[in-house]
This record gives structure tokens, sequence and C-alpha cells, in this order.
């Protein structure tokens, strides 16, 4: 395949990294149309992420994790990670963005918080959330806003709120 013909890398969390995989939106959406069991959607996702991506050896189990954790999540069934925040900051890169990323780490560092914190300068990845307009914010799978910046007593609010729902989760 010429690389011009390749789709953009879909990023994943792979460990502590974000890692992009090429193919693995077509393999997702295959596994998810198939009403794949769990370990078969696994292995038929590593095999389709294998023959694009580099994966080394050692790393297969982690690999295999990461995506039994993303076909999950593209199901609707709660995850393993369902008691920290994932908060995703979508832009360029620019001065903006960088001033809401600090902005979030003061609001969790006030509240003692942890958070799964991603910045995503992709344009295909910032569209595949429903954004048109930058800077975003986007909590748990929540737009809470786009294309303007929040106000450091929003970001408290919206991260207080929703690290709140994810321990009434918990508790239910």
């Amino acid at each position: 395949m010429e690389s011009q013909d390749r789709p953009a890398p879909r990023t994943i969390r792979i460990g502590t990294a974000n890692v992009g995989l090429i193919g693995l939106d077509q393999a997702l959406s295959t596994a998810l149309a198939g009403q794949m069991q769990e370990d078969e959607a696994v292995d038929f996702l590593f095999a389709a992420i294998a023959k694009e991506n580099y994966v080394p050896v050692t790393a297969e189990p982690i690999y295999r994790e990461a995506l039994c954790a993303e076909y999950r999540r593209r199901q609707g069934i709660q995850g393993a990670d369902s008691g920290i925040l994932t908060i995703r900051v979508l832009g360029s890169g620019c001065v903006t963005c960088n001033k809401l990323s600090a902005m979030l780490f003061e609001a969790l560092q006030k509240f003692g918080l942890a958070a799964d914190m991603e910045s995503v300068h992709d344009l295909d990845e910032i569209w595949r959330f429903g954004v048109t307009k930058t800077p975003a914010l986007i909590i748990n799978g929540t737009v809470k806003c786009a294309g303007r910046m929040p106000s450091p007593a929003e970001i408290e609010e919206w991260t207080k709120e929703e690290s709140e729902k994810l321990r009434m989760k918990s508790v239910a």
C-alpha cells in the first residue's frame, strides 16, 4: 500500500504512552460489525494492527490489553480505568492550548485528582471528537467547551463535577 493511500493513524493509550496505530479504526469497525467475542476481537485487532505497525514482541501483552480496553470502550462497556478522569485538550498546540493545560493541572492539583491527560493536535483526530473549533476541552467524553478559553472557575467546576460523577459510578 502506498503511503498516500494509508489512513491516518488512530491514537490509543498503550501502557503509559499514546501511540498512533495505522488501520485501527477500520479493524475496530470490522470487529464491532461482526459482534465478535472479546478474545476473538482482540486477536483480530492485534493481527490487523501488527500488519501495518511495528509492535515489539515484549510489548505484545500491553498492546493486547489496550486493544481490549478500546474494544470494550467502543461497545460502551465500562473499562478498568473508570475511576480516573480522562481529559483531552484539542488544538494546534498554541499558547492558548498550553495555558488551558496549565489551568487543568492547577485544578487537578487543587482537588487532589488524578487524570489521564492528552493534548490532541491532529485535525483528523480533533474532528473525530466532533469538534470544529479549538481550543476545546473534553472531560470523560463530554465536550465542555470549544472555540473559547474557559475561565479557571469553569475548569475547576467541570473537573469537580466529572470526578464526582465517577465517584458515584464506582459506589453504585
